[in-house]
């Protein structure tokens, strides 16, 4: 079997509505079983591919953002951002982003935020009186910031796949994921000139101080986590386990939210979550070792370098190759299986590691927001209870500020780079 082949397997495996994880060990196996590699170098390539201490951040995050959705953390945010931004035109829209930029100093996993928090924003929208439509699609589109600002799952799995340091990728999300939130917001204000949206609430700052205070250990995890990885107290994989922590004695201890029977099913829910991300790593670990072995990475080089001497060119492909595959692929998937192949490429043409981990995630962010895998829309056609078309809809026009940010940061480094070289370098 060629190379070839192998591609057109596993999409055609995707495309029929086969798991991702088994549509790549699938098509692994079978170009292994074509050729002279013993079979059991599937099996030898998924544990090798899993066995990594970096990836045991996995699921403590998950389970953090699990623990907090469930302990009414999140309700607390929402209230806090509410009284803080809720008085602007459009001020849920704005609330909207605000919550998500201070959930994503906790969780960093869009699909939790989109679960979490947007079961409470796209509610409290559809009672104020806004669209649904627009209530899901910028609950959708401010779900993204989650995995740039640090903590973040993917940049996590970048950083293992890559060999780049975890600590400096968290670090240099932390900007470009306000400036997606300054983004978004701008287009609030659009939408709410526009459409003539009112204030939902009066400014007062005795409500602001009030929701402060039922908030502020709510809003000191992210300070925790953040502040702990940036201050070198412990690493990634030990700020999990400090959310994961803090999170239980914030539900059970202080706000008495957290019954064992809701962690009991929490910790299940974590369970069957890292269970699917992890196999998803490990048979993206063998597909990414075939491409490897048969040289794929620097053939996919030399025909990218081929195509342009222009570094803006390349850049350009590689956003539209990441863009392309983040409509059909799950992120930690293409991350495994793409960042090889497109690194190398990235090195050439002068861009730091560290710097391509970020346009990649936000490449696949963006990914989670189009058809047909678009895993954020399908959670929030869920949660919205309207289809996954009018959804799509929706989050539409929420794509073209995403997509200027990405640009911003493809091409102009510093956005990225300066926190990490200040902090790290």
């Amino acid at each position: 079997m060629t190379i070839t082949l192998l591609f057109v397997l596993l999409f055609v495996l995707i495309i029929v509505g086969v798991p991702v994880a088994i549509a790549l060990a699938g098509a692994s196996l079978a170009f292994i079983l074509s050729g002279t590699v013993p079979p059991m170098v599937v099996a030898h390539r998924m544990v090798n591919g899993v066995d990594s201490f970096p990836l045991l951040a996995v699921p403590f995050f998950i389970l953090a953002g699990n623990l907090m959705n469930t302990a009414g953390i999140t309700e607390r945010i929402f209230n806090f951002a509410l009284a803080l931004v809720g008085w602007m035109r459009g001020g849920l829209g704005h609330v909207n982003v605000g919550a998500s930029v201070i959930f994503a100093g906790m969780s960093g996993a869009a699909v939790a935020d989109a679960g979490g928090l947007g079961a409470i924003e796209i509610k409290a929208m559809r009672d104020a009186g806004y669209k649904t439509d627009f209530a899901v699609g910028i609950t959708a589109a401010s779900s993204t910031i989650g995995p740039i600002i640090p903590p973040s799952l993917p940049m996590v799995i970048y950083g293992v796949v890559a060999s780049a340091s975890i600590g400096q990728l968290f670090a240099a999300g932390f900007i470009p994921g306000l400036v997606m939130a300054v983004a978004l917001m701008l287009m609030v204000a659009y939408f709410a000139r526009r459409d003539g949206f009112k204030r939902d609430q009066p400014f007062v700052l005795k409500v602001l101080g009030l929701s402060f205070k039922r908030a502020f250990l709510s809003l000191l995890t992210p300070v925790i986590i953040v502040g702990g990885i940036l201050t070198g107290a412990f690493t990634p994989t030990e700020a999990a386990v400090a959310a994961c922590a803090y999170a239980i004695f914030l539900g059970a201890v202080v706000y008495r939210t957290l019954t064992l029977r809701r962690l009991i099913r929490v910790s299940y829910d974590t369970i069957e979550t890292t269970a699917v991300v992890l196999l998803v790593v490990g048979a993206a670990s063998i597909f990414a070792w075939i491409l490897t072995s048969n040289r794929v990475p620097e053939m996919a080089a030399n025909l990218l370098l081929g195509a342009s001497d222009n570094p803006v060119v390349i850049l350009l492909l590689i956003n539209l190759i990441l863009l392309i595959v983040g409509c059909f692929m799950e992120t930690v998937a293409a991350i495994t299986i793409l960042v090889p192949v497109l690194l190398p490429v990235a090195v050439h043409l002068g861009v730091d590691p560290v710097h391509f981990g970020v346009i990649v995630v936000l490449n696949l962010m963006i990914g989670l927001l189009t058809p047909p895998v678009g895993m954020v829309l399908y959670v929030l056609s869920r949660v919205a209870n309207i289809p996954f078309e009018r959804a799509l809809s929706g989050t539409a026009p929420f794509l073209i500020p995403l997509v200027l940010v990405l640009l911003l940061v493809t091409f102009v480094p510093g956005i990225t780079m300066w926190l990490p070289t200040l902090i790290y370098r």
